[in-house]
């Protein structure tokens, strides 16, 4: 029993209860992903490597933490000692942003329009990186849709003009437009993440009817030659009803565009609320088909520096988990 098998386990199960008192530094919240408007969440970290924990009382998992930091995590028969890392804002090492925390796309898997929340102001931004600036290495910026795809873009690039005098890396994540992609490099923007989230144009079409799926495969496509292999990346999410044979073309369509995809665990709610998590042994699958593809096409994405794929804490990430 290692590291491997007890993340495929909580990550599947989705859960964990608090047994004891976490440290104030501990509990990260979400307005965007799939801890959005949840109860917050923990990070466990075992040499280097981290796991999310969403604080459920009915959870599945178990965590025991100790006043010194140090932790217990529990699920099922698997267990391993680590400790709580200290967050950022929403994960460790980063300032991590999301601009606008409601969307006017109502993508059913996705739970930030049911929040309704709002616009954080560019003020506001600098100041929420000014007050973690002594415990982050990176900045990430993601957003909802508040007026228009274009709209969004403008008031993105904004606040990333304003964020540049902290000397970080900057990390991007919004729904493209034709632009985006040279307006983020020319603003020196280091790493880009636009998301196809399905597997195949028809459920993405089913579950995200107003927005073009191509858009994104472009956006990605044009963004290699500006970021650079390994700094352009996308979440795929896994068990939205793709067979495995169709996540594994997508894994292979992606990587040989020189993208870096994130395979994300579905979170059943909004309105998937219906659907199931995906085991453990689908994410094993997927995880080490995705770790060959790396491989092969010389891609690492351990070389990210922001967002998603440097801290992989939600997902299964082969270049820290396997």
């Amino acid at each position: 029993m290692g590291w491997t098998e007890l993340k495929e386990a909580v990550l599947a199960a989705g859960g964990c209860r608090i047994e004891g008192t976490l440290p104030d530094y501990a509990v990260a919240t979400s307005t965007a992903g799939p801890g959005a408007g949840g109860s917050g969440a923990v990070f466990f970290s075992v040499d280097g490597r981290r796991v999310r924990l969403a604080i459920a009382e009915g959870g599945r998992a178990t965590l025991i933490p100790r006043p010194d930091g140090a932790a217990r995590l529990r699920c099922g028969e698997l267990e391993l000692e680590g400790r709580i890392e200290p967050v950022g804002l929403h994960c460790p090492r980063q300032a991590f942003i999301t601009v606008s925390e409601s969307c006017r796309y109502r993508c059913r898997y996705c739970p930030v329009p049911l929040q309704e929340g709002r616009r954080k102001s560019v003020e506001e931004c600098v100041a929420l990186v000014d007050g973690v600036r002594d415990r982050v290495d990176a900045i990430a910026l993601t957003s909802g849709v508040a007026e228009s795809i274009e709209e969004e873009e403008e008031y993105v690039c904004r606040v990333v003009r304003a964020l540049r005098d902290f000397g970080l890396p900057i990390g991007v994540s919004i729904f493209p437009t034709p632009e985006t992609p040279q307006r983020l490099h020319e603003l020196g923007v280091a790493e880009v993440k636009f998301n196809l989230e399905a597997a195949t144009p028809a459920i993405f079409a089913a579950h995200c009817p107003d927005l073009p799926f191509d858009r994104v495969l472009e956006a990605l496509a044009a963004s290699v030659p500006l970021f650079g292999r390994g700094h352009v990346f996308s979440n795929v999410i896994v068990g939205l009803g793709e067979t495995g044979r169709e996540l594994e073309a997508c894994i292979d369509r992606l990587v040989g565009m020189g993208v870096v995809p994130v395979l994300r665990p579905l979170n059943p709610v909004a309105g998937c609320g219906e659907y199931a998590r995906p085991d453990s042994a689908l994410l094993d699958r997927a995880a080490r088909h995705l770790r060959t593809r790396l491989g092969e096409a010389g891609l690492d994405g351990g070389e990210a520096l922001t967002m998603c794929a440097a801290c992989t804490g939600c997902d299964l990430a082969p270049w820290r988990d396997l």
